[in-house]
């Protein structure tokens, strides 16, 4: 073997060590329990701010339970993609749910929240066609904008009237057009102004999408998302959901007009192409679907825990940046501190990790903090009193 055949991955170690030296490298904790407010993380009791467990799901023994009497009745898995022999009862019975829960004509459930945006962005678009896509969209928007292969036109974050400019400005020179923002961006925090959107879209004829996953079970009438936020049912025309945060299983969703989930089903290439999501998930996001329905309960712990410790943090002297929803950045700029700042976090019994570049803009490192329903007062105060700790500590507040 010659030299250079021997060499040709050098470029991984050369990048590796980069990512190393610049802070970025990510080390992957290993849960040793269930999620909760208490977790096993790497050998070690942590409190979990981490976590997209909006409302304590994840662990709730319901979802458990249903989880359960699905595999008695139905099996490990379907051993089929939806389209050929995989579609159960199950999983009709969840699309119903959860089409009457959200307020749209129909519903259709795929693997996940990234595979539902590969399923629906190619399919609505092609080389012919133009999308309007926010600046801070998620890495799944993204990957389905290029996987459609459409003109992808991007609009300052959260700013309607750019978006405006951007569309009136190109809209003539294509097929058909569509806007896709996230509803609750996850780095942030902050909510798209999807009326203000609506209305100019719906202008100029655009087809509008949004992702809600970090708005779902969170944002609207007992978590019934962005669109019941702004109360746009019925108008807006496709929503993307994710059951793996708030609802705590896994699994994508697809909700809007019936005519476009029925032209979904026949175009949706994670639909078509990978086996059907299993009877245990099913059964348990239909568990979750049940608990939401039945109280608001969950909800309202859950931003009255967001309430409180955004304004002891920012009484503390952290930044948390724009947040408007549970989510909270403790904006800390460079990648070395961001890290730092967790590591000592978890040595306090605190697991929140650092996020840094590219997740989000270099110079924007931050702590994300996760807030749940499942957090008693007593762990909130644990957990901002080791922030003040630490912060003090490495010079973040006085």
């Amino acid at each position: 073997m010659n030299a250079v055949a021997e060499d040709k991955l050098s470029f991984i170690d050369e990048e590796i060590a980069r990512l190393k030296q610049e802070g970025l490298y990510i080390n992957i904790r290993v849960m040793g329990s269930p999620v909760g407010p208490w977790m096993i993380v790497d050998g070690r009791r942590v409190l979990n701010l981490c976590t997209n467990d909006y409302l304590g799901l994840a662990n709730h023994p319901r979802l458990r339970e249903a989880a359960k009497q699905a595999i008695d009745k139905w099996g490990v898995g379907p051993a089929a993609v939806r389209s050929i022999a995989g579609t159960q009862e199950l999983h009709v019975e969840l699309e119903r749910r959860l089409a009457q829960f959200k307020g749209v004509e129909d519903a259709l459930f795929v693997q996940s929240g990234f595979c539902a945006n590969q399923a629906v962005i190619p399919a609505l678009v092609g080389r012919e066609d133009v999308i309007f896509s926010d600046r801070l969209n998620h890495a799944s928007i993204i990957d389905g904008c290029r996987l459609s292969r459409a003109k992808i036109i991007v609009y300052e974050h959260c700013d309607p009237e750019d978006a405006r400019r951007k569309i009136e400005e190109n809209i003539g020179q294509y097929r058909r057009g569509l806007l896709v923002t996230d509803g609750v961006f996850s780095m942030d925090g902050d909510i798209a102004p999807l009326d203000r959107l609506y209305e100019i879209a719906e202008e100029f004829g655009v087809i509008t999408m949004v992702d809600d996953a970090h708005g779902e079970g969170v944002l609207g009438r007992g978590g019934r998302g962005i669109v019941d936020h702004f109360n746009l049912h019925g108008k807006f025309d496709v929503e993307i959901g994710t059951l793996s945060k708030a609802f705590g299983v896994v699994g994508g969703v697809i909700a809007g007009k019936k005519r476009i989930i029925d032209y979904l089903r026949q175009r949706a290439r994670p639909f078509l192409f990978s086996s059907a999501t299993t009877p245990a998930d099913t059964a348990a996001c239909l568990a979750a679907v049940d608990l939401l329905e039945s109280s608001t309960e969950l909800v309202d712990r859950l931003w009255e825990n967001a309430r409180y410790f955004k304004s002891e943090m920012q009484r503390l002297g952290f930044d948390t940046g724009q947040s408007q929803t549970p989510i909270t950045p403790v904006m800390l700029g460079e990648a070395h501190l961001a890290k730092r700042f967790s590591e000592r976090l978890f040595e306090e019994g605190v697991f929140a990790m650092a996020i840094g570049y590219p997740t989000v803009p270099m110079g924007e490192a931050r702590i994300r903090v996760m807030l749940s329903a499942s957090l008693s007062k007593d762990d909130l105060d644990f957990g901002l009193e080791a922030f003040a700790r630490v912060g003090r500590e490495l010079g973040v507040i006085s």
